[in-house]
């Protein structure tokens, strides 16, 4: 998988030089905090072709989605903590790509990916700015799938049955690299970066198969309290 973080990881070194001066209490062992702010998820997409009887070429693209989400993490140690959030699930449309580029919107599906991450945070709790890396484990669940009648065309012609098609669910893994900011002793600003590891397959109902390479990369800024 090919991680786009480096931007990313310029920004919170040019932060983490300013971490030596603070007097903010950062999330420590033992304490939990929680934060509330807006994830956009964008695929990554590479799709493989749609089985014959679709032409050659016949591919797919996914748009992106932005939704609010609750985090909440617990601190194991001063520099470990797990994390975890809430939502609701994200919405992507479905466009054709490659020789049926263009087309328009094949086809919809909403997605849930509950992750569980374990971070570890540097420098000691009393930093006013704390970057932080993380590995989670996520389930990718695809619910309400609906093809439109651009994808029957393409996959069903001449058929008086629309297309309907599943995605398979998957476990997988999602890195994480962040940026804790202390405003005072409870509130903290925090951005993060996360991409997902992400293969599955379309299953259609004329028989047909697909598959995709995903790998979503998730941007989401919020703002956080410390219990």
């Amino acid at each position: 998988m090919k991680i786009r973080f480096n931007s990313a990881a310029k920004v919170l070194a040019m932060a983490a030089a300013l971490a030596c001066a603070s007097t903010a209490s950062a999330q420590s062992a033992g304490q939990f905090t929680a934060k509330f702010g807006f994830n956009q998820v964008t695929p990554k997409v590479e799709s493989g072709d749609i089985s014959a009887p679709a032409l050659p070429g016949t591919r797919a693209d996914v748009g992106r989605d932005l939704r609010p989400v609750l985090s909440f993490a617990y601190g194991l140690t001063d520099n470990i903590s797990l994390e975890t959030c809430l939502g609701t699930p994200y919405k992507h449309e479905i466009s054709g790509a490659g020789a049926i580029a263009g087309t328009g919107v094949l086809g919809t599906v909403e997605v849930l990916p509950p992750t569980l991450f374990a971070q570890y945070r540097f420098f000691a709790p009393s930093a006013t700015f704390r970057p932080y890396v993380g590995i989670g484990a996520t389930y990718v669940y695809f619910m309400k799938e609906r093809g439109s009648a651009k994808m029957t065309a393409i996959t069903n012609p001449g058929s008086g049955a629309p297309t309907s098609f599943s995605i398979d669910n998957k476990l997988t893994y999602t890195l994480q690299l962040g940026m804790t900011m202390n405003i005072n002793e409870r509130w903290f600003a925090d951005a993060s970066v996360n991409q997902s590891r992400l293969r599955t397959d379309v299953h259609f109902s004329t028989g047909q198969k697909q598959h995709m390479q995903l790998d979503p990369v998730a941007v989401m800024l919020a703002v956080g309290y410390k219990f």
